[in-house]
This record gives structure tokens, sequence and C-alpha cells, in this order.
């Protein structure tokens, strides 16, 4: 690969202490430097990814100098997967079989956006009990997670922070059956929704059973995407009474075992959900997308030092030029200051941003928060 173009930040910590210390309102040299990452036409209408073979977000990473923390992850959700079919073609379109066992309608250039949804390989309980028997299966050879083949990885004295995926009790179920089937489905089938929850529950629970024993995490890195602009998809009743008690059953594993900071990315907006978040566990936002909710600085108002929060830096900013980014980089730097807050971009960067803000943005960064 080419040479970095930036430099890594100077620093007195490991990155493993900088990121504990940051994330637990302790001292810091400077805060961690990450991104979230990039879409993926960034690669290619980006000149400064484009012109040096950047292509995945790994390389940008290394090009970029970023501290990105590594997680860990195993068997937790369809194993194995539907295998992706095209089953129409339909000129500038085609429709196809997802690896989730969705029917789905993509445009065939290939620009990302989110594909429409016809319709889903489970939609009553007798579609749940076979598929859960073949690809759901938690006893399944392909469960056993080989705690020898990252010992590497989380050697006692590493400098860097490790994280566990505990993946998602509802967003992936929300993936397979499509917002408008779990809508139908919780009020159709609500014993067939909770058997996924307590499914996806048990399959998380598998793997850290077998890994929570043997190494220390740093943290805990979840999934759900259970929200949109207007708060939760799901039905608010069944979220406390369903999803929320499997939380509290990975959470109450999780700090038995000394992993006490637990981030989920969900986008839109979580502020309904965040006193169940914090009460089973979940502690952290990320990556925060602010035009869904409030700014962070608001929102760490509201809940204290109970909540963290990492991302929160709004696009819209830096698309809209270095102004703007010079404006919100100073709002933020009370949060930076407090602790419990690491700033980068609300979502994966558009290619809205031009790469001249973009570094611009990351100059500013560093000169506001690195020593």
């Amino acid at each position: 690969m080419t040479e970095p173009l930036r430099k890594p930040w100077k620093g007195t910590m490991t990155q493993r202490e900088r990121f504990y210390n940051q994330m637990h309102y302790l001292p810091i040299d400077r805060t961690v430097n990450m991104e979230f990452g990039y879409w993926d036409e960034n690669y290619t209408q980006w000149d400064i990814f484009a012109d040096n073979g950047i292509k995945t977000e790994r390389q940008a990473n290394q090009f970029l100098s970023l501290e990105a923390p590594e997680v860990v992850g195993g068997s937790i959700w369809i194993d194995p997967v539907f295998s992706e079919t095209v089953l129409e073609d339909k000129g500038d379109k085609e429709i196809y079989l997802n690896d989730s066992g969705l029917i789905c309608e993509r445009p065939k250039d290939g620009h990302s956006t989110i594909p429409r949804y016809i319709r889903s390989s489970i939609e009553t309980p007798e579609d749940w009990k076979r598929v859960k028997e073949e690809r759901f299966n938690v006893s399944h050879p392909c469960r056993k997670f080989d705690v020898d083949s990252i010992k590497d990885l989380m050697k006692p004295d590493r400098d860097y922070p490790v994280g566990i995926n505990v993946g998602s009790m509802i967003g992936r179920i929300r993936d397979i059956l499509t917002v408008e089937g779990l809508a139908y489905a919780v009020c159709d089938y609500p014993e067939m929704v909770e058997d996924m929850v307590e499914t996806a529950c048990q399959l998380v629970e598998n793997i850290l059973d077998q890994v929570l024993p043997v190494y220390q995490f740093d943290f805990a890195a979840g999934w759900e995407d259970i929200c949109c602009k207007n708060g939760p998809l799901v039905n608010f009743d069944f979220f406390k009474e369903v999803v929320f008690p499997r939380y509290k059953r990975i959470g109450d594993k999780l700090h038995k075992y000394g992993v006490d900071i637990w981030y989920t990315d969900c986008d839109g907006d979580v502020r309904p959900l965040i006193p169940y978040f914090l009460e089973a566990g979940i502690n952290c936002l990320f990556p925060y997308e602010v035009n869904s909710c409030l700014h962070p600085v608001d929102l760490c108002k509201e809940y204290g030092k109970d909540l963290r929060i990492m991302g929160g830096f709004d696009k819209m900013q830096m698309i809209a030029g270095k102004d703007a980014i010079k404006a919100y980089m100073k709002s933020i730097e009370p949060l930076v200051a407090r602790g419990g807050y690491i700033p980068f971009c609300d979502h994966r960067c558009p290619p809205d941003v031009t790469p001249e803000n973009y570094l611009y943005y990351l100059d500013l960064k560093e000169k506001t928060f690195g020593m």
C-alpha cells in the first residue's frame, strides 16, 4: 500500500489506556483518533483514495493513521446464510434473494441505496420453525468458537483495546422480517417474535460463555438500527417486555467478567430507548446521528456521566464547509474535556463531503483534541 497520507497523532499513553480513560472520565493525553468509515462511493470518487489504491476501511484507517479498535466476533446470527441468487432481470433493476432470506429489488448499477424489500422467507411460525432448525441451531458445530485463534490478539500486555461483538436482539430480526413484517408479526405472532429474540440472545450468550472466562475484553459492541428519525421502529411495549430483559441478561454476563463499556450502533432517534439501554448496561451510543436527536452536548446534559457517546460530529456540517466544521468542532470542546465522548463523523462519511473538507476536519480535530 502507498505511504500514509497523515502521520499518527503523538501521545504519551497507549491506545488501550487512552480508550479506557476516555470512556471512564479519567485524565487523557488526547482524544482517541478514530472514524467510523465511508460510503463505498468514497473509494472511487475521492481522489485521495482512488489515486492511492485505497479500497477498504482497513486500508483507509492505515492511510489516514486512525486508531480503529478491534472487535472479536463469533457465530451469533444466521449460519449458514442463504445463498444470494438473482431471481429476475428487470432491465436497470433486478430481483434477488439476499443472504438473510429476503426477496429484494435493487438497481443494477451498484450505487448505494436501501433495497426495496418484497417479502421475507419468514412470515409465519411454521416458516420460523423451519428456518430456525436450518440456520439458527445453537448447538451446531459452527457455533463453537476457536478461542486459541485470537490468543495473539488478546495478549494480556496488549497496548490496544479489543471488544467483543454482542450482536443484536431486535435489529437483525427487523432485517429478516422487514419493518412492515415485524410490525405485523408482533401483533399476529408475538410468541414467534419473542422466540426469535430469545434465540438471538442464546446465540450471543453461547459465544460469551466460551470467550469471557478466557480473555479480558475492553468493551462490548452491538448493533441494532431499530430507530428512524421519528423514534423506534418496534412496538414500544414489546421492546420493554421482550427485548429489554434479553439485553439485561447479556449485560449481567458482561459485568460478571469486568466488561463495563457497551456500545450499540443504533441510528435514528434513540432517545425513547436510552433509559432501557442504560438499565441493561448499554451505556454508549455509536455513532450517534445528530440530526435525528440532539446535539451530543445537550443529550449528555440530560443523562450526565451515565451515558457515553462515540461519534456525533454532524456530517452535514462537514458538507457545509470549513466555517461550519470549525464552529461544530468548537461546540463539542466541553464534551471532549468532560470525558466519555470520542468525536468522529456521525455515521459513515458520505461522498458529499469533499476530500478537502474532510482533511480540514481531520487536521482541525488533531489541532483541537490532539496533544
